[in-house]
């Protein structure tokens, strides 16, 4: 399960942007992050990139993050 799946079919709220579509916004998250992998999450200034389930699991938590 990809993390836009898994945010939607948990009821979390999420703003999706398309770096693929949006320059601006790949320049955004490779300034933000210095990474170029997608997705990208960004709580605060705590940035998750690369990441599995588990990894989000505990990013969602770790940041109080509830749907």
């Amino acid at each position: 399960m990809d993390a836009k799946e898994y945010l939607t079919a948990h009821g979390y709220q999420f703003t999706e942007i398309d770096v693929g579509e949006d320059r601006a916004a790949y320049e955004e998250m490779l300034q933000i992050s210095e990474q170029r992998y997608v997705p990208t999450l960004l709580a605060g200034d705590e940035v998750l990139a690369n990441f599995d389930t588990d990894q989000l699991e505990r990013f969602l938590r770790a940041h109080d993050i509830v749907p």
